[in-house]
């Protein structure tokens, strides 16, 4: 079985990020630590562990972006994947140039390509916060797809068995192969890049393809009117007594009737 894996360079999640000042041109990315999108890392880490298990012969990492997205791609290398796929663009990513609908067509061509059996990628990115990825490349192949994935294993009649997480709990989901899914918090934890195995990726082979030269229409589709942060929320209060709790969300909060 060959995986291809969804591999997206995001602001840090520890950064406090920052709006541009026009408020049009979203936040701020210069000189702003970028790292892998933390879903996607659980996605490779999911991958990494079928192909350790023998359940994959090659994982194949895939990402679409700048010149810096080969750094990575050098860190999904080291965690396990054992080569990778460059789709080269200058437009960001976070929504306001690159949108899924264009991403999804991008991942569809290179799937086309590799002929994958599985297709794993994070269940959204912490930029856009979208999640469209996954289900709208599913759409575009035919392929059955599986959303929020918490427990992923391989079933005897050559499909996949997956638990997904749900809004009142969890459910179990039997799918064919080839397959897309989108991989939630709770899958896994996924490992650091150990020293001998980050100089291994280095020499790892890392294929790259110009985004403009592949016969899809990147233009977005929407148009992002305003970017602004949220105002500031207000200092809050401690008060003495249940009853004077009650009072303030009835008569001030106006939350309860």
């Amino acid at each position: 079985m060959r995986v291809l894996v969804g591999v997206k360079r995001v602001v840090d999640y520890a950064i406090k990020v920052r709006v541009n000042p026009d408020r049009t041109s979203g936040v701020v990315l210069d000189n702003v630590k970028m790292s892998m999108n933390p879903f996607c890392e659980i996605a490779v880490e999911e991958a990494v562990r079928l192909k350790e298990a023998k359940k994959a012969s090659e994982v194949v990492a895939l990402s679409v972006g700048p010149k810096q997205c080969t750094e990575t791609l050098r860190t999904a290398l080291a965690m396990g994947c054992d080569r990778a796929v460059h789709i080269l663009t200058d437009l960001r990513g976070d929504y306001m140039q690159l949108q899924p609908l264009a991403t999804a067509e991008l991942f569809r061509k290179v799937v086309e390509k590799e002929n994958p059996d599985l297709v794993l990628v994070g269940k959204q990115g912490i930029d856009s916060d979208a999640g469209q990825l996954g289900p709208m490349l599913a759409g575009m192949l035919g392929w059955p797809q599986v959303t929020f994935a918490a427990k992923l294993d391989t079933s005897d009649d050559g499909g996949i068995t997956v638990e997904r997480e749900t809004d009142s709990g969890t459910e179990t989901v039997k799918a064919g192969l080839p397959a897309v899914v989108t991989c939630d918090l709770r899958l896994n934890e996924p490992r650091y890049a150990k020293l001998p195995n980050i100089m291994k990726a280095k020499k790892k082979k890392v294929d790259t393809m110009d985004a403009e030269e592949m016969g899809v229409d990147l233009k977005p589709r929407n148009e992002i009117l305003e970017v602004y942060e949220p105002p500031p929320r207000k200092e809050g209060i401690v008060v003495e007594s249940v009853d004077e709790l009650v009072d303030k969300l009835r008569n001030e909060a106006n939350v309860i009737q």
